[in-house]
């Protein structure tokens, strides 16, 4: 007979070995990125993180992700990849672009605020998001992610979550909605276990697969049974 500690220990192996098994299948199903989504490639250079400050605006404001991630592809598709040409275009332009990816509901006041943020970024950090890395300790990226219009603390970590594997200084990243995936997943909610089944590149994979487990009732069935999802 297993003396306990030695049963609880093998009872520990067995559903850690789960957990991994289901974080595989979640990143295969699911663990495309939000920026991949939006057909940013990140790379660390300025162009990319610019277009990902655009996306973390867009899917601050409560609407749906897909439309989040469409408008944020006309955007790109109009010119608009850096602060300059965000600048650049007019007001009704940015407006126009907005509403091509049916981001109408918040399309006029995100549209200001695309311009203002454009406007801060090249007066504070000339254009180049990298600067406000570089020039504030790891635990304040957040903080200064929020002087940008539109970027609140959701903003901020949709930002930073999409980041980390970019910038491991910010790993883990995995806010309040990754852990509510998490734990309809069956997933660990300690941030430092949950990141503990993936290789830190795959954290934004994971980061974005929980979000999305935790807005989609057949995700969690799916992977929770071990079956296919719609």
């Amino acid at each position: 007979m297993l003396r306990l500690p030695v049963a609880a220990a093998e009872a520990r192996l067995a559903t850690v070995a789960t957990q991994q098994e289901r974080v595989a299948r979640l990143l295969d199903r699911h663990g495309t990125t939000y920026a991949e989504q939006a057909g940013i490639t990140l790379r660390d250079k300025p162009s990319p993180l610019y277009r990902l400050l655009v996306l973390s605006t867009l899917l601050s404001a409560r609407i749906s992700a897909d439309i989040a991630v469409a408008a944020a592809q006309e955007l790109s598709e109009a010119g608009y990849r850096t602060p300059q040409r965000m600048m650049a275009a007019t007001w009704q332009q940015r407006v126009d672009a907005l509403g091509r990816g049916r981001y109408r509901r918040y399309d006029e006041r995100t549209a200001t605020q695309l311009g203002d943020g454009a406007q801060l970024l090249l007066d504070d950090y000339r254009g180049d998001v990298r600067r406000l890395r570089d020039e504030h300790q790891p635990g304040k990226v957040s903080g200064h992610l929020q002087q940008f219009p539109g970027i609140g603390p959701t903003g901020a970590a949709i930002f930073c979550r999409e980041a980390q594997g970019l910038w491991p200084e910010l790993a883990p990243t995995l806010d309040d909605k990754v852990i509510q995936g998490a734990e309809r997943l069956g997933l660990p909610t300690s941030p430092g276990r949950l990141a503990a089944l993936v290789e830190i590149d795959d954290l934004p994979r994971l980061a974005a697969g929980c979000v999305r487990a935790a807005l989609d009732d057949d995700i969690v069935r799916g992977l929770r049974q071990g079956g296919s999802t719609p």
